[in-house]
């Protein structure tokens, strides 16, 4: 059986958020943006706030929030975003920000992430890097999909974007080992499940609701120098560097690492198709498990696209969330 086509748009690598949103009114779209307090969600919530989308800032520190919101009103003119406190690790908190929002939702960008240099868990043991970046995202859109069930009846649909990373292709979801309570811990590693796990969400997401008119996709913002490098250790900037010089990525401005998040929001293509890893504002192709990151740095791991693990790191995820 033939593979099926990719699909593919005119933006590049080079492209802004600006650029893919020129021609779009989001006028009357409300949109969730978790992180956006600095890097790439910040310039998110900016250019969707600059579309026309009414636009919240889902926060840690809701100081550096509303620093950002009344600069996002201020570039554009526009409604300044609303901004609410919100720590992924925090399993009720996640319930509390759900429980509280009104009314529909149509886009909700899951960008928060933390990158540790050491092993840290949550209160109930979970590893930080798979809680904050995997289960209190999944936590989240469980929690909001009524919301966006009613964004999707209003407006014909209603997306996820799950932002991920390169760095997937170092691992999948260790099944045996979520919380590394028997493995050494690798902090390169354990951000690379929870890169996997990002992917995976998207996959089942897209299953189990699209026939509510909900679909998710993935997207790889590429390499970006954001406040997520802030903890690395020199083992993890010698590795960054080291990929760097490979040719495994190039820097791209915040205003372009912003940009595939936008095309899998906006971009026609993705209204009513999810599943998708997105990676310099197309399709990526799908290779091998043991495929050489340096000789597919825009490519998709099998591991993190497969149906099969995707329905089993949902059911996971609900027991965890649930125990």
């Amino acid at each position: 059986m033939a593979e099926p086509e990719l699909i593919s748009t005119p933006f590049t690598a080079a492209s802004t958020a600006d650029d893919v949103l020129r021609g779009f009114d989001l006028t009357g779209v409300r949109a969730l943006v978790t992180g956006g307090s600095s890097g790439i969600g910040a310039e998110t919530a900016r250019a969707l706030t600059a579309a026309g989308a009414e636009v919240t800032l889902a926060v840690r520190n809701t100081t550096a929030g509303d620093t950002v919101a009344e600069s996002i009103r201020d570039s554009t003119g526009r409604i300044r975003p609303r901004v609410a406190p919100l720590d992924l690790a925090d399993t009720a908190a996640v319930a509390r920000f759900a429980e509280a929002w009104q009314g529909p939702l149509h886009l909700l960008i899951n960008n928060a992430g933390v990158v540790t240099g050491g092993l840290e868990r949550t209160r109930e043991g979970w590893e930080v890097q798979f809680a904050t970046n995997h289960l209190g995202h999944f936590a989240l859109a469980l929690g909001l999909r009524g919301a966006l069930a009613r964004g999707a009846s209003g407006r014909g649909g209603a997306r996820i974007v799950a932002v991920s990373s390169t760095a997937h292709m170092r691992a999948g979801v260790d099944f045996d080992d979520l919380h590394f309570e028997h493995r050494s811990y690798d902090p390169q590693i354990a951000y690379a499940q929870s890169k996997t796990a990002n992917s995976l969400f998207a996959v089942e997401a897209t299953r189990r609701w699209a026939a509510d008119g909900i679909v998710a996709n993935t997207v790889n913002p590429g390499g970006v120098s954001t406040g997520l490098q802030r903890n690395f250790t020199p083992r993890q900037r010698q590795s960054l560097d080291a990929a760097e010089a490979a040719g495994v990525f190039t820097y791209k401005t915040v205003e372009q690492g912003a940009a595939t998040g936008i095309v899998a929001a906006v971009c026609p293509a993705f209204a009513h198709s999810g599943g998708h890893y997105l990676d310099d504002a197309q399709e990526a192709y799908t290779v091998p498990n043991d495929a050489d990151l340096a000789q597919h740095p825009h490519g998709v791991k099998e591991w993190a696209l497969d149906p099969g693990l995707a329905r089993r790191l949902w059911a996971v995820s609900a027991d965890l969330l649930h125990a």
